[in-house]
């Protein structure tokens, strides 16, 4: 009965045009069902807050605050490839973001020095200007979100979830692995056949 009550607490706190993702847990689900649930349905609140909060202070979208973002951590630019890989999209997407970004005068495409059959990308002085501005919103933006969690208790699930972010990458080694076996007995299976 105390489960049951917890939960309500939570719907009722939350409302139901709230409660998104976790309205598909059920109590006698299991712990880690409940608990995904509720990782995304935080992540995804947060995120949705954050490109509202973009569109209205700076007319700009989430994926361009990211992408000047990782500039902005790398003065010296990074090659189109690398800054793909952390931005987590294909090349096509940063390509037509930078496109976009180099014709608003927020980022330059330079030669790499390296490699010249490769570009690298790094903010304009206006692309500088314009992200410090949004970058101290930003901030201020997940402060007031998290204010209300004290000190120990945001200090706890940084570092639980951390713990959780090198599970999954050694999970994600283990799948792939697993995978590419795999692939490879059907590969010879099919030979055989």
């Amino acid at each position: 009965m105390a489960k049951l009550a917890k939960n309500f607490r939570l719907v009722e706190s939350l409302g139901e045009e709230h409660i998104g993702l976790e309205a598909r847990a059920q109590m006698d689900d299991h712990l880690d069902v409940r608990m995904w649930l509720r990782l995304l349905a935080c992540s995804a609140q947060i995120e949705r807050q954050i490109r509202l909060l973009l569109r209205v202070r700076f007319a700009t979208s989430l994926p361009r605050f990211d992408y000047l973002a990782q500039l902005d951590r790398h003065p010296d630019g990074l090659r189109m490839s690398v800054l793909s890989r952390h931005l987590m999209v294909t090349g096509g997407n940063v390509t037509g973001l930078t496109d976009q970004l180099v014709k608003d005068g927020m980022v330059q495409r330079i030669e790499d020095p390296e490699d010249r059959r490769s570009w690298r990308v790094l903010l304009s002085e206006k692309g500088r200007a314009e992200f410090a501005r949004m970058a101290v919103e930003h901030e201020q933006w997940l402060t007031d979100m998290f204010r209300d969690l004290p000190l120990e208790n945001k200090e706890a699930l940084y570092e639980h979830l951390g713990h959780l972010r090198v599970r999954l990458a050694q999970r994600q080694e283990e799948i792939e692995a697993s995978a590419h076996k795999a692939g490879r007995a059907t590969s010879r299976r099919k030979t055989h056949d």
